[in-house]
């Protein structure tokens, strides 16, 4: 560790500018561990396990359940990298310890979706059904009340939940006429008059 690390671990780097967000501490719940090494922090808890390298100039320091990341450089940048770096550990915390969702809607005549094994099954209205491996720690999950419409993602990895939701609904995302296709569930979709309507229905 630099002198500067050294220093910023004690509060008494010269200098030091936090972030608003990057100075509250991270509360590490029962069940949680945080561990850092070689500039990597894991967090493992009962929803799984993370690994990440940290963003450069902070140092992390643990007591007890809270955990507190400093920046290593005086200035806008060092609270920057402190704010990003205390984002990230945050959400790998609460992923692994409650887990994230996100849940799709299929919008459409005949709109499904099925489970087989690891491949989520959509039938989105081509001549051919949509086969999507279910990549690994997301665990996809369709409301037996749903009929099929309601594709349900939960999992510890926030940004590979987001990638997976948005390659689901990339199949079909809502058109602007009449609304079909996949979409987030409670997303606005912005429909358009269409033909028709501009005429006044004539």
């Amino acid at each position: 560790m630099t002198q500067q690390a050294i220093q910023a671990a004690s509060g008494t780097i010269e200098g030091l500018r936090q972030s608003r967000i990057g100075k509250r501490t991270v509360d590490i719940p029962k069940g949680v561990t945080v561990t850092i090494k070689d500039g990597t922090v894991d967090v493992k808890g009962p929803k799984g396990q993370l690994s990440r390298a940290l963003p450069q100039n902070v140092s992390v320091k643990i007591e007890g359940a809270a955990l507190t990341v400093l920046p290593t450089i005086p200035g806008r940048d060092g609270a920057r990298f402190q704010g990003l770096a205390r984002a990230l550990i945050n959400t790998m915390v609460v992923g692994t310890s409650t887990g994230y969702t996100k849940t799709l809607q299929l919008v459409g005549t005949g709109y499904r979706a099925e489970l087989k094994g690891q491949v989520l099954n959509l039938s989105l209205g081509f001549s051919h059904p949509v086969n999507f491996p279910i990549p690994a720690g997301i665990k996809v999950e369709i409301p037996g009340d749903s009929k099929g419409t309601l594709v349900v993602l939960t999992g510890a990895d926030k940004e590979k939940m987001g990638e997976t939701a948005a390659k689901i609904r990339g199949f079909r995302p809502p058109e602007p006429y009449g609304g079909k296709g996949v979409r987030y569930q409670g997303e606005k979709v912005r429909e358009k008059a269409g033909k028709a309507g501009a005429k006044g229905g004539k």
